[in-house]
């Protein structure tokens, strides 16, 4: 087991139950440019990675630029509304930091949008640091997001664990050489996440305590052989 020093968190399907409003959005944007509609499984592959990636298709017409403003006027209407922090997130988060651990959030939101995702759950002043999509060149699954937020922090990866739900969440972790954990609260079940092969599961937020503050946690079958390194 690592001797973990700093928590590194994503933000939809992580920390904040938001992927429905997120899943509506884009389909009030496809409907709202007369494109034809995407199945909620078609977007989800996507989430985790920032809205010019996901209206990528789209660049010439009616231009990535439109859409991304069409979604978020529609996701800023129903946000207060429709998201709410997973449960246990936010003791568990409050215990991370407790336990004298550094913090941050790097998502593939806007700074601004994450800001009103956290202050909304009440743990914006949870967070040491903030690395959104406009922050980066290369978001996510590319490692520059996470080791912004290294780095920001002058954090170790070997002592970092970065916990998402999304495969690109998993991918951006590994290759910046840090521990990943996959919350299986969110959208995504294990066998999607199987793939990328995450140091840790965690079942339930109070897991996320057990893992940094219990050296015997979690046992060998849910844990990891060797240390991970940046590829």
């Amino acid at each position: 087991m690592p001797n973990l020093s700093t928590v590194l968190f994503d933000l939809d399907g992580t920390l904040i139950d938001s992927v429905r409003l997120i899943l509506d959005s884009y389909h009030h944007t496809l409907a709202a440019h007369g494109i034809p509609a995407r199945s909620d499984d078609e977007w989800l592959r996507g989430i985790g990675t920032p809205l010019t990636v996901q209206f990528a298709p789209w660049r010439e017409h009616p231009g990535i630029e439109a859409m991304i403003a069409t979604y978020r006027d529609y996701n800023l209407a129903h946000h207060d509304a429709c998201v709410t922090p997973y449960p246990g997130v936010v003791d568990a988060v409050r215990a991370v930091k407790a336990a004298g651990k550094a913090t941050g959030l790097v998502t593939s939101k806007n700074r601004g949008g994450a800001l009103r995702g956290l202050r909304l759950c009440g743990i914006e002043e949870l967070m040491d640091v903030i690395v959104g999509a406009d922050e980066v060149q290369q978001p996510k699954p590319h490692p520059e997001p996470v080791l912004k937020a290294l780095a920001l922090l002058g954090a170790d990866p070997a002592t970092a664990v970065y916990v998402g739900d999304s495969t690109h969440d998993m991918e951006s972790g590994r290759a910046a050489g840090v521990w990943t954990a996959a919350a299986l609260w969110g959208p995504f079940a294990r066998a999607a996440l199987e793939p990328t092969g995450p140091d840790f599961w965690l079942d339930r937020p109070s897991d996320l305590v057990r893992l940094v503050s219990d050296p015997s946690w979690p046992p060998a079958a849910r844990g990891v052989s060797s240390r991970p390194t940046t590829e």
